[in-house]
């Protein structure tokens, strides 16, 4: 059924593995926050989608152009002669509408009104199936995974799906009529072809191998892991106890990351892990799990 898997924002990886090793300016912490969010309701509408029939089509994390305009699709929908555009929003607390105008509350801070950006993101959508020779018609629905938010003052015909009706508006998508899957194959074909790669909006802070700390954080709460005994390691901070090489293995990953054009070898990823592992300990890992490049001191380690 699913045509195009979601996968983590490369934004949101890098802001995690930084936010652990970094004491980041407040604005970031807040852009990891609002990331992590949104991606965590996402993933909860993706698990609602699951049971949808097979002839299906979905589509998500579609990064697109039309115009010289980006956009961005959370999920797109594609069944029958019909393309649904979902807008997923894990907002939670209490919000009203007044003049079209959207408020956070008690505060009454307003907010970005999302309902622009749908339809923003619809009209750019339509213009590109155009260019593509598509012609078929466009629902969009902001979809409100959150159980703990509630809108007030809300018009009767918005364009949106609230906690409670997620289940009724799911039941009614089932029951959508299907068609020729050849043709929606088709046209989901040329929508991943178009779809880029990477934001180029995206927002890193700057950083440097130096200014890092060195160790290796828990996987559950980011505190750092103590010196690993009888092949485990255990946070003195949760408590979680990990594998040794599973620890130490995401330390290579996070490495890989933020670091993409360095070379990956022995003394660099104890020095990174901060000295828990042994360089015995670090190359064992290393040639399980990579393809070994060079030898003696030249030598480095690449993804297999």
């Amino acid at each position: 059924m699913i045509n195009r898997p979601r996968f983590e924002p490369r934004e949101l990886e890098l802001l995690r593995i930084l936010t652990s090793r970094l004491e980041l300016p407040l604005k970031d912490k807040n852009q990891y926050l609002f990331l992590e969010k949104g991606y965590a309701g996402e993933l909860h509408f993706d698990r609602e989608l699951q049971d949808l029939h097979d002839d299906f089509i979905i589509l998500n994390d579609l990064l697109l152009e039309n115009s010289n305009t980006l956009f961005q699709i959370d999920t797109l929908l594609i069944t029958g002669s019909t393309l649904f555009v979902f807008e997923v929003k894990n907002y939670e607390g209490d919000y009203c509408i007044e003049n079209e105008r959207w408020y956070s509350l008690p505060s009454k801070t307003e907010i970005k009104n999302p309902l622009f950006q749908l339809q923003r993101c619809e009209t750019l959508l339509r213009g590109l199936l155009k260019e593509l020779g598509f012609h078929l018609p466009i629902k969009s629905h902001l979809i409100f995974i959150n159980p703990g938010f509630q809108l007030y003052q809300a018009p009767l015909n918005i364009s949106a799906v609230f906690p409670s009706q997620l289940k009724r508006f799911l039941k009614k998508l089932k029951n959508t009529p299907t068609a020729a899957k050849s043709r929606n194959s088709k046209l989901a074909e040329q929508l991943n072809s178009r779809c880029l790669k990477e934001n180029p909006y995206m927002r890193i802070p700057e950083y440097n191998y130096a200014q890092l700390r060195k160790g290796i954080p828990c996987d559950s709460c980011s505190s750092f892991l103590t010196p690993f005994t009888q092949g485990y390691l255990t946070c003195g901070e949760c408590g979680l106890k990990e594998k040794a090489d599973t620890a130490i293995l995401r330390c290579v990953n996070e490495f890989r990351v933020l670091f993409p054009d360095r070379k990956i070898t022995t003394n660099t990823i104890v020095d990174w892990c901060g000295g828990v592992g042994s360089g015995k300990t670090v190359r064992r890992i290393l040639v399980r799990n990579y393809e070994k490049k060079g030898r003696g001191k030249a030598s480095y380690y690449q993804r297999r």
